[in-house]
């Protein structure tokens, strides 16, 4: 028997669908947009949308055979994560407080007379 659904674009589906699909709440699947540790999802007209694909792909990075099991990857919580170290090659950003402490360093050179 012939697939009905092939040849049909990819279903996208909203927040509050989405959330279900994960067997999360919608705030939760909201916090994960808002800290950039969810899936992928999409704007169009202004609304979210998330690509089945997508979400499946996502929660198959949490997928471990035993608890000593690294697994593909991590599902991150749906909290702010700490900032990641710069790419090779790229520098790294200077704080505030280090760019104190340099001019703090830089300003008591020896004045000539």
């Amino acid at each position: 028997m012939p697939d009905p659904m092939a040849g049909l674009p990819p279903r996208f589906l909203r927040p509050p669908e989405a959330a279900r699909y994960l067997g999360l709440s919608g705030r939760t699947l909201e916090k994960h947009r808002t800290y950039g540790t969810g899936p992928t999802y999409r704007k169009i007209g202004g609304r979210v949308v998330y690509a089945v694909d997508d979400l499946k792909a996502w929660a198959d990075l949490g997928t471990k055979t035993s608890t000593s099991d690294p697994g593909k990857g991590t599902v991150l919580p749906a909290r702010k994560q700490p900032a990641l170290r710069p790419y090779a090659g790229q520098e790294r950003r200077r704080s505030r407080c280090e760019d104190s402490d340099h001019a703090a360093q830089t300003s008591f050179r020896a004045r000539p007379a």
